[in-house]
């Protein structure tokens, strides 16, 4: 019997709130990822906070309905975290973000402890992980992050030496701007450095060559989870073992289809 992917997400989530079309959807980056990775088959588990709201009540049953362990999700007192969203031309615009719960989020001891059981650690940049990555990497964990545009938060300076799979997302330079970047993230620890670019395609880098995949072509109706449903199908096919381009093809193929409906899942 095939051994099942399993990829542990830890940090924030928040509702995507459509305030003209007065819809609401769960999201957040890497609770989007642990969803993606169970969407393709792989056993996830999504470590974070939510609030005593009624967001939090509708979050908790959708990831459960996901397929996606909550086992370790906490229900802090307070209002759940919440990102306003509007769409035009297809492509989602954030506005303003309400952080809620998550400003008091931090993983514990036993936290830790049970995400190194997984194959693979997925954070990101506001998921209030940083300070425990050293604590991850010390317990054997293998580390993803998505630093996502904030290419010059503090954030990166903090996890960055801890990482094993960086991506960030770049879409206003060009490709020599870009390469650069990569070749200077790389130096400080993560073992593949990897930049989205929207319309772009992707690059990769693992210190040694330059790889690039296109997009995989679809009607865009949605381009919410767009980049961490990239993110999923590259480390899903990290844990099955294929190279870097096929994890590039991977990951484009599973954003083409979040792209094309409305809403992260």
């Amino acid at each position: 019997m095939e051994k099942k992917i399993r990829i542990a997400a830890a940090g924030d989530n928040c509702v995507d709130v459509y305030d003209k079309e007065g819809k609401a959807f769960p999201g957040g980056n890497p609770l989007n990822v642990a969803v993606y990775v169970a969407r393709l088959g792989g056993e996830s588990t999504y470590v974070g906070a939510v609030g005593t709201d009624s967001y939090g009540k509708m979050m908790i049953d959708a990831i459960k309905g996901k397929g996606v362990d909550v086992s370790h999700l906490k229900v802090l007192d307070g209002n759940t975290a919440v990102t306003h969203v509007e769409i035009v031309d297809g492509d989602r615009i954030l506005g303003e973000y309400e952080e809620g719960v998550l400003a008091d989020f931090k993983l514990n001891k036993d936290d830790i402890d049970f995400l190194c059981g997984y194959d693979m650690v997925v954070s990101g940049l506001w998921g209030m992980c940083e300070n425990e990555l050293p604590a991850l990497k010390e317990k054997g964990a293998v580390i993803a992050f998505d630093f996502a545009t904030k290419l010059d938060d503090p954030v990166v300076g903090i996890a960055i030496p801890y990482v094993d799979y960086a991506f960030f997302a770049i879409d206003d330079k060009d490709d020599d701007e870009i390469k650069s970047f990569m070749m200077e993230m790389h130096k400080k620890g993560p073992k593949v450095v990897v930049v989205t670019r929207g319309e772009k395609g992707s690059m990769a880098y693992d210190g040694k060559d330059f790889y690039s995949y296109g997009i995989v072509a679809c009607d865009v109706v949605d381009t919410m989870g767009a980049g961490d449903s990239y993110i999923a199908g590259f480390l899903y096919a990290v844990c099955q073992g294929k190279n870097i381009p096929d994890a590039m093809a991977d990951g484009a193929k599973n954003s083409s289809i979040t792209i094309s409906y409305f809403g992260a899942w």
